[in-house]
């Protein structure tokens, strides 16, 4: 057998070692394969309230089910933008197959952002998303259609308060309240926008009203040019100066305390909440059948009791467990360098006779 020389043999070694290089390079570029090899860093807005728990409870049943590491994290409320930024900074610096945002605020989170571009981390979106984001950055979002909920929740108080306003034609306007969290939030926004827009096609729509007659005011967000002295509808809209139980109490009490509304919407868990708060603290209480009709959105253990009970009319539910759980599955699509796109999980109107449906009743959270 003929002899191999030494020069020979390292040479041998180095390609080798080259091969096995560049073949690592490459599966770094194109994503892992194995379930065993993807790391997950998931950035939710954070866990004030019980809808982000239920939104991790679908995110660990897929990773679960994918066999994969997932990091899920928040800040403690979703007016901490600068904490947030820093848990995004965090999950950047980890190198992680991909990473999951529900943003607070873009803008405060572009430089993470294009780090994670630069280092070709596939960021998919969900809930909000992360409205304008660079092109590219954003491989799918899973989430809500929220102006389409809030539309739907708009056209169930209409049903209900329909009587009321065509009563108002005679006399003075009524007032419509809502009660939003905050204005930084696209969710929370478009759920806003959503139930406002639709509110005021369905009282144009009526008989003898036609356009400029419903008055937006309260939020220049929101605000329209309707003077009140021509409306027969006034929707005003309040916003808490902070994320607290007691700011959000005062506005909804603000509200609440007006003799001429009708009708009061809140839209996520905390504004239906406030609303609850701020009529137990009224002696007798506003809101209820025959009352003040009272709509919220999302769940938990004070609205599904206002709802039972008949306090509130009904609310609009997400699918928080489908938005965690498509959230990772997307995610480990893309480290895999799968393509994907945006997943709508939906949301459904519920009330006192459906509430405990099959349908329903999995939605729902404590």
């Amino acid at each position: 057998m003929k002899k191999i020389s030494k020069k020979f043999g390292f040479a041998m070694v180095a390609t080798l070692i080259s091969i096995l290089v560049l073949s690592a390079c490459g599966n770094a570029k194109t994503g892992a394969s194995k379930g065993d090899d993807i790391r997950l860093e998931v950035i939710a807005k954070g866990f004030q309230n019980d809808y982000w728990k239920a939104v991790r409870t679908g995110a660990e049943k897929a990773a679960k089910e994918e066999g994969v590491k997932m990091n899920f994290v928040g800040p403690k409320d979703e007016s901490a933008i600068s904490d947030q930024v820093e848990m995004l900074n965090d999950a950047i610096n980890k190198n992680p197959s991909a990473v999951a945002l529900a943003a607070l605020d873009t803008n405060a989170e572009l430089d993470d952002i294009e780090q994670a571009m630069s280092k070709n981390i596939p960021i998919i979106g969900f809930d909000s998303g992360v409205p304008n984001a660079p092109k590219g950055a954003i491989k799918a979002t899973a989430s809500t259609d929220n102006y389409k909920a809030g539309a739907l929740a708009a056209d169930k108080t209409f049903t209900a308060i329909k009587k009321k306003i065509t009563a108002a034609k005679k006399g003075k306007p009524v007032r419509i309240g809502v009660l939003s969290q905050e204005v930084n939030s696209l969710s929370i926004t478009a759920r806003t926008s959503g139930f406002i827009d639709e509110m005021v096609k369905d009282i144009e729509k009526m008989d003898g009203v036609g356009k400029g007659k419903v008055q937006v005011t309260g939020h220049d967000k929101f605000a329209n040019k309707v003077k009140p002295q021509n409306a027969i509808a006034i929707i005003e809209v309040r916003i808490p100066a902070e994320v607290t139980d007691s700011a959000g109490k005062t506005e909804a009490q603000a509200l609440l305390n007006k003799k001429d509304l009708i009708s009061i919407y809140g839209s996520n868990e905390f504004a239906a909440k406030s609303i609850i708060n701020a009529d137990s603290a009224i002696a007798g209480g506003r809101i209820g059948k025959n009352k003040v009709i009272a709509v919220g959105f999302d769940s938990g253990t004070l609205q599904i009791d206002a709802i039972k009970s008949g306090k509130f009319l009904g609310s609009i539910t997400q699918n928080p467990i489908a938005i965690g759980y498509n959230t990772v599955k997307l995610a480990v699509k893309a480290a895999k360098g799968e393509k994907v796109k945006d997943v709508d999980t939906g949301s459904k109107w519920y009330d006192k006779a459906n509430i405990d449906s099959k349908e329903i009743a999995p939605l729902l959270y404590k």
